[in-house]
């Protein structure tokens, strides 16, 4: 079979079969402009400078004007930290994800069909290969789901003492103990369950030593842990500034799980008003330390769980599938794209129980229904715009403020209005790729939107 050649343009990253159609879609779309360094937007080089008056000037006369309107805020200082604004390639960080996929695709050469090939990476006998609901029901219980009876009870139990050890090795004492993850939710799957473990006690309340104190204490943890009856299981990962990471192998070693354990002080308390978390909200908000305002967003974890956990026990299976499809359809980064994050496994989820609260809500319904209906969602993610307002209002100020300026994709923690989980990725489009080339698969093959997944023919 010959291969086609394509010509690909520099500048947008569309590729074309012949070089006369590049030229002509150049002259016809690039010729004479240049891209706004602030914003990404491609505009004729003589206009430029009016666009950046007009566009930039006003928008930072507004921003101030914004700030002002609350003196507290008149010193907040805007970051573009975020993963989704840092290039996959050399990790460099720009003010839009638009300047960011510019940049991709000028310097990197990142165009559509090398995103192509960088993206997918279906492994063997994956389960979009099943050619029917009930074959995928068969490969979910034998290889996605965990374990159940004995075996369960017996993990159960071991994670149980483990906590307790973790507890006690911790060299404050007394800590309230708070616990998260995939395998709290009860959305792990059998090759990857999560524990997040949070220390609570008031000796982190300084604020001018507690980082310090943070990282002693979690050295005395980690040195601690490895004396125990456990240590021989317990698979240490490298250091990370405000966590402990470890692997432990479970229940003779037939699986294991992935601990993650950070410590702070209990900013709302077990039982907090609620005037007490909007306080928390607008402090979050205000926060200029990146470290200090994800050790406070720890006092929001359990209504994290909560929310997932609320769910009917057959949406918490297509998470899984969800999760399992996430972590057997792409390729591993190279060292070309090492610096490319995907989504989280949180969200996911959210993005998850949002198309099941689309399709009404429903208590059982088709796996292989759900799980087009979120892929099909992936593929167009620009479209993606999701906000619930269990926990904040839409006239709260933070919230109002958040969603002014917010980009798509857009899903706003349903916990915590200052945080856009989305921004933890910035490879959307290789997703969506995937997302694409998923729908493809035999699994879905003839499949047809069935009530109450109607809604998905507009996608």
């Amino acid at each position: 079979m010959l291969a086609v050649e394509s010509y690909h343009c520099e500048r947008c990253g569309s590729d074309f079969v012949s070089c006369m159609a590049l030229k002509y879609h150049f002259r016809r779309r690039h010729l004479g402009k240049v891209h706004c360094e602030n914003c990404g937007q491609e505009v004729l080089r003589e206009k430029l400078q009016d666009h950046s008056k007009s566009v930039h000037d006003r928008s930072t006369m507004e921003t101030h004007k914004l700030n002002w309107e609350n003196l507290e805020e008149r010193n907040i200082k805007h970051k573009a930290t975020k993963i989704s604004k840092t290039c996959r390639m050399c990790s460099r960080c720009f003010g839009t994800v638009l300047s960011r996929e510019n940049h991709e695709i000028q310097e990197h050469h990142f165009t559509a069909s090398k995103r192509a090939q960088m993206s997918a990476g279906f492994s063997l006998h994956n389960m979009l290969e099943c050619k029917s609901p009930q074959e995928l029901q068969r490969f979910a219980d034998e290889k996605i789901h965990p374990a159940s009876g004995p075996l369960r009870a017996a993990c159960v139990a071991e994670i149980a003492v483990l906590v307790q050890r973790i507890q006690d090795c911790f060299p404050v004492r007394d800590p309230r103990v708070i616990q998260a993850g995939s395998y709290i939710k009860g959305t792990d799957t059998r090759g990857c369950s999560e524990i997040d473990i949070v220390l609570f006690s008031d000796v982190f309340a300084n604020a001018n030593h507690c980082k310090k104190q943070l990282r002693e204490g979690l050295d005395a943890l980690r040195k601690n842990l490895k004396q125990t009856s456990y240590g021989n299981r317990i698979l240490m990962g490298k250091r990370a500034p405000l966590s402990l990471r470890f692997n432990f192998l479970c229940t003779g070693s037939l699986h294991s799980h992935s601990f993650e354990i950070m410590a702070y002080y209990d900013v709302l308390g077990p039982t907090p008003s609620a005037d007490l978390k909007l306080h928390l909200y607008r402090k979050l908000y205000l926060c200029k330390d990146s470290d200090e305002a994800q050790l406070c967003a720890l006092a929001l974890l359990p209504y994290q769980v909560d929310f997932v956990k609320a769910s009917v026990g057959r949406v918490k299976e297509l998470v899984r599938l969800v999760i399992h499809w996430f972590k057997t359809s792409f390729a591993n980064p190279t060292e070309e794209n090492k610096f490319r994050r995907l989504p989280s496994s949180y969200t996911m989820e959210l993005l998850t129980i949002y198309v099941w609260e689309l399709a009404g809500k429903p208590l059982l319904f088709s796996l292989v229904q759900g799980l087009r209906a979120v892929l099909k969602l992936l593929v167009q993610y620009t479209e993606i715009d999701i906000v619930w307002h269990r926990h904040y209002h839409r006239k709260f100020p933070v919230f109002v403020k958040v969603n002014q300026k917010h980009t798509r994709p857009f899903i706003l923690d349903p916990v915590n209005p200052t945080v856009n989980v989305c921004d933890t990725c910035n490879a959307w489009d290789e997703v969506a790729h995937v997302a694409r080339c998923s729908l493809l698969k035999p699994l879905f093959s003839r499949v047809r939107a069935e009530p109450p997944w109607l809604f998905t023919n507009n996608w």
